[in-house]
């Protein structure tokens, strides 16, 4: 029964994988994942270049660290959260608390706004530093690194962005709680209470009852004689 409870039916339903492949939630969870890959993948492998006075490495984003470990934390997380949340959208349905089901939405509600902030924040922070970044040999090795972490950046806030509706839809889609009391009154379905017993209008031998009268009065009581005239 679907949209019984938060958007899932009742506990213990079968899952159909081609379905739950085709989900839009499930589709944009693996864009979600793909885009971190690609924030911080190229960081972590181009994005830092030898400086020009010395041998160590600096951050192509203006040579600020802050702005390659911000980006590369923010894809991080981004990456185990998708995995964690698609494994947690695969049991979803076996979950038959309510209540359990209420705080995972919420989690998934939570979470997915925060990160569509960060992202926003990871995209305008990396952006401004790329602008302040001087040309070089370093930028232009790790340019399309660069740039490719501030586009990806920027697709991540708008997957983050619609999970955290789809998240919100599934919040206020609630609980049939008719499909519980259902549940609990299946077995009682069609049953009627009985009612109280109808005296039948005969009553029974214990019921109690004066003794008839075994004696007959005497018209002529003993030792009286009818005069006669």
């Amino acid at each position: 029964m679907e949209g019984a409870s938060f958007g899932a039916g009742r506990a213990g339903a079968a899952l159909d994988p081609v379905s739950f492949a085709r989900r839009p939630q499930t589709l944009l969870r693996v864009a979600s994942w793909v885009f971190s890959i690609a924030v911080f993948g190229p960081i972590v492998n181009e994005g830092y270049v030898n400086a020009d006075s010395g041998p160590e490495l600096r951050c192509i984003f203006n040579g600020n660290a802050g702005a390659c470990r911000f980006g590369v934390a923010l894809g991080l997380g981004a990456f185990l959260a998708c995995a964690a949340f698609l494994m947690l959208d695969l049991r979803f349905q076996q979950i038959s608390s309510v209540r359990d089901r209420r705080r995972a939405v919420l989690l998934d509600l939570g979470f997915s706004g925060l990160w569509s902030f960060l992202w926003f924040v990871g995209f305008c922070f990396l952006t401004n530093q790329w602008q302040r970044t001087a040309p070089g040999p370093g930028t232009v090795q790790a340019g399309d690194a660069a740039r490719a972490a501030i586009a990806f950046s920027f697709f991540s806030i708008v997957s983050w962005v619609a999970l955290t509706v789809k998240a919100l839809q599934r919040f206020r889609l609630g609980t049939d709680m008719s499909l519980f009391a259902t549940e609990q009154l299946g077995a009682g379905a069609g049953q009627d209470y009985p009612g109280y017993p109808v005296g039948s209008g005969v009553e029974g031998t214990e019921t109690y009852q004066s003794p008839p009268f075994t004696e007959t009065l005497d018209t002529s009581p003993k030792g009286y004689q009818v005069p006669a005239y």
